[in-house]
């Protein structure tokens, strides 16, 4: 089972939230509940074991509330539209995106990993005399178009050797 990251999922919702504020703060809204629920639990300190006895008590009854109000408005929307977008992607997401409560050792989502990635590529920078600012503008711009097995092309070691 792949574990998806509630982050992205609630960033579509919040875009959508121009377009159709109601049940995109709906959704959001709930988010926050699972948010501050884990919150808490990182505040308390709380073992694996607890965090997960917690999720199966408060998160997963917020997230099949969730998952049966996807269900129910999957088709409510113009697929292309910013809320029928934001559905679509939680709703195929939504078994990795509620995966967590499983284990309690995993995160609701993974900003701390995306974070200490970005770290890695910042002091991979810096270790290779490159410009951090001046990679990271070529490689937005080049990366969609990359194939997969010349990415190493963009890593801030090989990066000026293949600008």
């Amino acid at each position: 089972m792949l574990s998806f990251c509630m982050a992205h999922a609630r960033r579509k919702f919040l875009e959508a939230e121009k377009y159709d504020q109601e049940d995109a703060q709906y959704v959001v809204g709930q988010m926050r509940v699972l948010y501050a629920l884990e919150s808490s639990m990182r505040e308390a300190c709380l073992s694996a074991e607890a965090r997960a006895k917690l999720r199966q008590e408060q998160a997963i009854p917020i997230l099949e509330t969730l998952g049966n109000w996807l269900n129910k408005n999957l088709y409510a929307y113009p697929p292309k539209s910013p809320m029928g977008e934001a559905i679509a992607y939680a709703h195929s997401r939504w078994a990795g995106l509620s995966f967590y409560t499983l284990h309690g050792d995993m995160e609701i989502d993974n900003n701390l990993v995306e974070n200490a990635a970005m770290y890695s590529f910042m002091a991979s920078c810096k270790r290779n005399g490159v410009d951090e600012r001046e990679w990271l503008s070529d490689i937005f711009d080049r990366v969609q178009g990359i194939m997969h097995k010349e990415i190493f092309k963009l890593l801030p070691s090989n990066w000026a050797k293949y600008r």
